[in-house]
């Protein structure tokens, strides 16, 4: 690691939090391929200009990120530096888009309510304003490490289930399954990319600044009715996604 200039005692922003900015920064650019884990917590003080208690805070946060972990007699090992990298298509899933990049990929339901449609969420599912639909709200997890959280809306008149299913089954596709639509294609994806707000920092544990990519897309079924319209919020560090035909 190049010596690193002090941090900003007077920024506003913790100086735990520059610190592990600053080494998740330069996990990303790879000046720790070859060994594989990060310098002694002493000689990470001194280069950053602060004490040890300092830097233990960034790595015991960098730990709860998924992105290190600390072994007695090892060190700080790098364990959640690579990228995946999602292919988004005509038959885009989050679990089959992963594939074998990872040993395990789970979704959690985090919130579920029957409301009016507001008049954008109407026009992309092509039903009148104010007709009920479903909300759904998830996270993502790669290997228990949060990649992305997403807002799902039904039309409450076709899927009255869709949030009773998806709890017991964990999976989207195969709650519409439950529901009776086999099989469901993407119509459109937007992709965007900002700056994470405190729910998205919140549930995929992003410090300050951190970007996101967000994905609006529509499903249809296979007569072109849409079912489906979502706003999904990648971390860019842990996710890259690929457009395919």
């Amino acid at each position: 690691m190049a010596q690193q200039k002090p941090v900003e005692r007077h920024s506003g922003v913790s100086l735990w939090r520059q610190i592990a900015d600053r080494i998740r920064v330069s996990i990303a650019d790879g000046e720790f391929r070859e060994t594989g884990r990060l310098p002694p917590a002493f000689e990470l003080a001194t280069r950053f200009g602060v004490n040890r208690h300092t830097v233990r805070a960034a790595l015991a946060f960098l730990a709860e990120e998924g992105l290190v972990e600390s072994i007695q007699g090892h060190g700080t090992l790098i364990v959640g530096n690579r990228q995946l990298t999602l292919p988004i298509g005509r038959r885009t899933r989050f679990s089959a888009g992963v594939g074998d990049q990872a040993s395990s990929v789970t979704t959690r339901l985090l919130h579920s309510a029957e409301l009016p449609a507001p008049a954008e969420i109407a026009a992309l599912l092509r039903i009148a304003p104010e007709r009920p639909v479903i909300e759904v709200e998830e996270a993502g997890y790669v290997d228990d490490r949060p990649v992305s959280c997403s807002q799902h809306f039904f039309p409450a008149d076709r899927f009255p289930d869709i949030a009773h299913h998806l709890i017991a089954i964990g999976s989207i596709t195969r709650a519409f399954a439950a529901c009776g639509l086999p099989d469901y294609l993407r119509a459109s994806t937007e992709v965007s990319a900002r700056h994470a707000d405190a729910r998205e920092r919140e549930l995929m544990k992003l410090s300050p600044g951190a970007i996101v990519l967000e994905a609006r897309a529509v499903n249809t079924d296979l007569d072109d009715q849409p079912v489906q319209c979502s706003r999904t919020r990648f971390s860019a560090d842990r996710v890259s996604l690929r457009m395919t035909t």
